[in-house]
């Protein structure tokens, strides 16, 4: 463990794996004192992606500001006295809102989640080092894609898009974080979860 005064549990798994429930339901158990801090509020604008041809692909590693999150890891480990702005992934709408959440210096546990925290390339690299922790969240691999075509669904895509997605970039990006799984302090193996478990 990292001697320092707030400490920094990373939560991987692939999509749909359910480690946005995992970590939402820690935090809610441990209350005030710990704060969730999504990777997603990293993405890429679409305008961005569009721009740099990688709007089909939105998801993958390199859709993300990799180096900005990292940053954002620094000043939440480094600077546990300040209060600290984050950005805030909204799937509705797919863009973040910037500076939406924030740390206070009252949290003492932030339970960051994402899929890229344990890789260790295209400018993720420096996350690992940054984690007290990492905990990466498997499920079966069915019961994972059932709940990404239906959280496409549920975002008024049709069947056969949902579908496409969900086998087809999410999938993509799955085999990319599968192989980050060995670099994980724990494994965490989780059945059902509601829907909106990511």
């Amino acid at each position: 463990m990292m001697c320092h005064g707030r400490r920094i549990l990373g939560i991987v798994g692939k999509p749909g794996s359910g480690k946005s429930t995992v970590a939402k339901v820690l935090a809610a158990r441990l209350g005030e004192r710990a704060r969730v801090v999504p990777m997603d509020g990293y993405h890429l604008s679409n305008k961005a992606l569009r721009e740099l041809g990688r709007a089909a692909r939105k998801g993958a590693v390199d859709t993300f500001d990799a180096l900005g999150y990292t940053g954002l890891m620094k000043r939440i480990r480094d600077e546990a006295h300040s209060i600290i702005y984050y950005p805030m992934f909204h799937r509705e709408i797919e863009e973040s809102i910037a500076a939406e959440g924030v740390v206070s210096p009252d949290v003492e546990l932030v339970i960051t989640e994402g899929n890229y925290l344990l890789h260790p390339q295209d400018g993720w690299g420096g996350v690992r080092e940054l984690l007290d922790e990492s905990w990466y969240v498997d499920v079966d691999d069915e019961v994972r894609v059932k709940r990404l075509i239906q959280r496409r669904l549920v975002l008024g895509n049709a069947m056969e898009e949902a579908i496409a997605w969900a086998t087809g970039s999410d999938e993509v990006n799955a085999q990319v974080i599968g192989k980050t799984r060995q670099f994980a302090d724990v494994i965490v193996t989780v059945g059902e979860l509601p829907p909106e478990a990511r």
